[in-house]
């Protein structure tokens, strides 16, 4: 019986984290990815005009990145996590039944508003389930898990759309986008989802008794309050709890700039004077760095302050040199740097759901998206700047000086602390 009794939590803990790692598959699962541009080009927009759509999708996400994460504390985070990719399905296919630029554009709107329902809805979701079932610990390695899934579907995905564009052109690599998408919201109805146990609960005794966790939303409690209330009560979690906003801090400082950079590879790629064709395998090999981050970020769970600074010191040490190489084989240490960043942000956004306490936890998760998405324009517009007077390999290398700056604040003044709890 007793035996029966811990197994029902393991199991359950391990079937959330097999519908976190389809629903994240079949999300990243777009086809679409490699041939969006062309397809805007082939339709007869300019670069300004597709420039001016890539801004819209960054504006609509900072816009709504803050009020979703304060719905989805409000109503149900499964709820907008299923309803998050039928909002991409209906972009990917306007941009084929009607392409036009403000097609396009509504196309973006609807991609960015579907981004900004998932961030922080997604974390906040897997935290508190894992919480309730006693494996709060699991955290860090069911979610790096869960980006590495995320990558390989991206690199699986523009591996399969060629093919497939072959076969069917611009229609049918959008079909097999909308697709993906209906199927990633089947995947998110199958979340289970509780909030903070209610006073019933507690006046009845814990939710290990008598209580079967995860059946269903009957079980779930209501609102804490109206959104006014839940955006005051994010707003005052960021202010006035130290450990919070450190961690809400260290989010977007880890996370803003890596993550643009990669968006750069195939142009610091071209710079090695590798052929064309080699491109596409030296993203590939960056790509499975940053997989191989998220698998092995639950090992750093009992790393201290200053260890944490010595893994973001060694992917400036590691990003500087591959890209200051100026060869191809120096994507092998990039992609050890990439491998380094992914891990740091896992971490960091470990270190984030575990001081935050309260209802709020979705609300201060999307504080922290907020603030990447606004370091990611600061980091494209740097770049777009830089450009101008220097090449790619220059951009990179200087890259790595952040980074560095950054280690050495954490590592003076940090301390034995851990960057998450045991």
């Amino acid at each position: 019986m007793t035996t029966s009794f811990h197994r029902a939590p393991e199991g359950r803990a391990k079937r959330l984290a097999t519908t976190l790692y389809a629903y994240t598959l079949l999300d990243e699962f777009v086809l679409l990815y490699p041939f969006y541009a062309l397809l805007f080009v082939d339709t007869g927009l300019s670069t300004a005009e597709i420039s001016s759509l890539l801004a819209i999708w960054s504006v609509t996400s900072v816009v709504l990145e803050v009020p979703s994460g304060v719905w989805a504390d409000a109503v149900s985070r499964r709820a907008l996590l299923a309803l998050a990719p039928l909002l991409a399905a209906v972009g990917f296919g306007l941009w084929v039944v009607a392409p036009s630029y403000w097609a396009f554009a509504a196309g973006f709107v609807l991609w960015g508003a579907s981004g900004a329902l998932q961030s922080g809805a997604l974390e906040a979701l897997v935290y508190t389930e894992l919480d309730r079932l006693g494996a709060a610990g699991r955290y860090a390695a069911v979610m790096g898990r869960a980006r590495a899934v995320g990558t390989g579907a991206v690199v699986v995905s523009m591996a399969a759309a060629t093919p497939v564009f072959a076969l069917g052109g611009y229609p049918l690599v959008a079909a097999g986008s909308v697709l993906a998408c209906v199927l990633a919201t089947v995947a998110a109805l199958t979340f289970p989802e509780h909030r903070a146990r209610t006073e019933q609960e507690g006046e009845g005794g814990s939710g290990e008794s008598g209580e079967r966790p995860g059946e269903g939303a009957a079980d779930e409690e209501a609102p804490v309050g109206g959104y006014a209330t839940i955006l005051r009560e994010g707003l005052r979690a960021a202010r006035a709890d130290r450990p919070t906003r450190r961690a809400l801090l260290l989010v977007p400082a880890v996370t803003a700039l890596w993550g643009s950079l990669e968006e750069y590879t195939p142009l610091l790629a071209i710079g090695t004077g590798v052929a064309t064709h080699v491109v596409p395998l030296l993203v590939v090999l960056v790509s499975v760095g940053i997989a191989a981050g998220g698998v092995l970020a639950a090992a750093g769970r009992s790393l201290t302050d200053r260890e944490f600074a010595a893994l973001l010191a060694f992917g400036a040490l590691t990003l500087g040199a591959g890209a200051l190489s100026g060869v191809a084989a120096g994507f092998v240490a990039l992609a050890v740097a990439f491998c380094a960043f992914q891990m740091a942000s896992v971490l960091a956004d470990v270190r984030l759901q575990e001081s935050i306490t309260g209802p709020a936890r979705a609300t201060v998760t999307s504080l922290a998206g907020l603030g990447t998405e606004l370091g990611a324009v600061l980091v494209y517009g740097g770049y777009a700047a830089a450009s101008a007077l220097t090449g790619h390999a220059a951009i990179f290398t200087a890259a790595a000086v952040p980074y560095a700056l950054l280690a050495l604040v954490l590592f003076l003044g940090g301390s034995r602390a851990r960057v998450s709890a045991s």
